[in-house]
């Protein structure tokens, strides 16, 4: 193997390969190259004895502040050559992380509740970061090597093993990758090149438009295709994609969404890239020809918003636009509710309407709960600590039973009672209580004393936010499960639930209740503490799927309090 790494203006590198130092020669433009054969191997610039890994580094088995090992793709025997893949329209996406998923914390260890979601009925499993970042246990969003696997959960060949299982039972992959920022630990990228270019609220941001950004564009793409491409990974959750600072004529995602588009074809299986923004613009999702970026779906974060304050009550901060009157069926209808609107979060209007004559509802992930609005609160609490599980059965049938993409994040089709908190595990005790006291300021500043919220560092933190899936049969949670089988069924079965024109949906909404409309079915939900009879518009209809007593007799839905009704109208 010749080793090779960019480091432009540079008058020296060598490389250090098992322990042994080799001069490396320049060639091709900025690139140094050494015809060594080696395992291990590390990087030294001019006269600096420092050994920094690989920037483009496939395996770092001692952490990110270790050495590089040499890791050969095509060793790994794959057994999905018959696989091919899944295209997003009609999927439903299941969000897990592999350290707390489990109580192995492993790939190894998810395989074994793989089935679970086949029996579940889910199609595409998200998983969220797994390139290697400094410590043992994290979210993932401060990974550094983002072409090396997190060696604790089982290192490149575990990734394959447990992205080869979930294609044996007919699931696909998505994997969520980080390109707007670099963590704050083992970030060695702007000592080989100008890599780095200012900062955004998370760390380091990436040259994509300044001198030397071409080779710094390249990394990202060759990085988003070696996951599709080399682990047989079906979709990218593209992280933040609002924070690439880029004003090129080209944007980087539209120049990622043409190469992808590029290897999909040769691959010949569907490859996905779904981005999560908070510009509210369709643009990132229309089609190249539409003068778009070409991504294929986004996540929805007003549609969340909006489901949150109408189940919870809660409008504090980015909620309190939506607790204006009819808030959840106008972002139904229209996808976006900062459409070109006031925000007052952001003290400005905000978003673009999104043409939904034109536009399928397919592009945009519906949810109730992701890892973000979970984790993001002080002690972690999901929505099934606060409401009650009518609402939420309510909240998830609108979910179900709508025009877009649906996602769940882990534990939340049983009403998981762990909580999914905010940890981290930096071996740097400096960067550590930064990480901790920073916390805590910012959630003081919300009303919160620093007693009530918990130590991310420590490990008990982890340990805390692991499902315990014992609890799916028990009471108060086998019901839950039972109702999430349920309506991904219904989803499949009809196909005017799957519909994804969004221009097909239609809503009322009246004082406690909403009803959708969805071809010959109606999704009555009564989120009130009082019983509403709710007009059909048809002469008969018959329930496919309630929660509690609700019932439909002639052309009306009678539903008590939380409760919803699926009917069919028959005439």
């Amino acid at each position: 193997m010749a080793f090779r790494v960019w480091a432009p203006g540079q008058e020296r590198v060598r490389v250090r390969v098992d322990g042994a130092d080799h001069e490396m020669t320049l060639r091709d433009g900025d690139w140094w190259y050494s015809d060594v054969t080696g395992t291990d191997y590390a990087f030294l610039l001019g006269d600096d004895e420092d050994a920094l890994p690989d920037p483009r580094s496939r395996w770092q088995p001692e952490g990110v502040h270790g050495p590089s090992r040499v890791y050969d793709h095509s060793a790994f025997p794959w057994t999905d050559r018959s696989w091919t893949g899944r295209a997003l329209p009609g999927g439903v996406i299941y969000e897990l992380h592999i350290g707390t998923f489990t109580e192995g914390g492993t790939f190894d260890s998810a395989i074994e509740r793989l089935d679970h979601l086949v029996d579940l009925g889910i199609t595409f499993v998200e998983v969220m970061p797994v390139n290697s970042f400094d410590g043992t246990a994290g979210w993932g969003y401060d990974g550094v090597l983002w072409g090396a696997v997190h060696e604790p959960y089982g290192g490149p060949d575990g990734f394959k093993r447990f992205v080869d299982a979930c294609h044996a039972r007919g699931l696909a992959v998505v994997l969520d990758v980080v390109y707007n920022h670099l963590g704050p630990s083992g970030a060695y990228l702007d000592r080989f090149g100008p890599y780095f270019a200012g900062q955004n609220d998370w760390g380091p941001g990436l040259n994509l438009d300044g001198e030397g950004s071409d080779e710094v564009r390249r990394y990202v793409i060759d990085n988003a295709l070696g996951w599709l491409r080399d682990f047989h990974v079906d979709a990218l959750r593209l992280d933040a994609v609002h924070a690439l600072a880029d004003r090129r004529a080209t944007h980087l995602l539209e120049e990622l969404a043409r190469e992808v588009e590029t290897l999909s074809a040769a691959v010949c299986r569907p490859l996905t890239l779904i981005a999560e923004s908070d510009l509210n613009d369709p643009k990132l999702v229309l089609p190249r020809e539409a003068h778009g970026y070409g991504l294929h779906a986004q996540w929805s974060d007003d549609l969340h918003h909006a489901l949150h304050v109408a189940l919870s009550g809660e409008t504090s901060g980015y909620y309190a636009d939506f607790a204006a009157p009819g808030a959840l069926a106008r972002t139904l209808k229209e996808v976006f509710f900062h459409a070109g609107t006031w925000s007052s979060f952001r003290g400005r209007t905000h978003g673009r309407p999104v043409d939904t004559r034109t536009v399928p509802g397919h592009r945009f992930l519906a949810y109730l709960q992701n890892h973000d609005q979970i984790g993001n609160r002080a002690t972690g609490d999901r929505l099934s600590a606060t409401v009650s599980p009518g609402r939420l059965a309510c909240g998830a049938a609108i979910v179900f039973c709508s025009p877009y993409t649906p996602m769940i994040f882990m534990g939340e089709e049983w009403a998981a009672s762990t909580p999914w908190l905010f940890f981290a595990s930096f071996p740097d005790p400096e960067l550590a209580e930064a990480v901790r006291t920073g916390r805590r300021r910012e959630f003081s500043r919300h009303g919160w004393g620093e007693a009530e919220v918990p130590d991310p560092i420590d490990p008990a933190t982890v340990e805390r936010s692991r499902l315990r899936w014992s609890e799916a049969g028990e009471p108060g949670h086998a019901e839950v499960l039972e109702l999430y089988r349920s309506l991904i069924r219904l989803r499949r079965e009809w196909p005017s639930l799957a519909d994804p024109f969004v221009d097909h949906l239609e809503v009322r909404a009246e004082g406690s209740w909403l009803l959708l409309y969805r071809g010959t079915l109606r999704l009555a939900c009564n989120l009130g503490p009082d019983a509403v009879t709710v007009p059909l518009d048809g002469e008969t209809a018959r329930v496919l799927l309630s929660w509690g007593e609700a019932k439909a007799t002639g052309g009306t839905a009678t539903l008590p309090p939380e409760t919803f009704a699926l009917v069919e109208l028959l005439d």
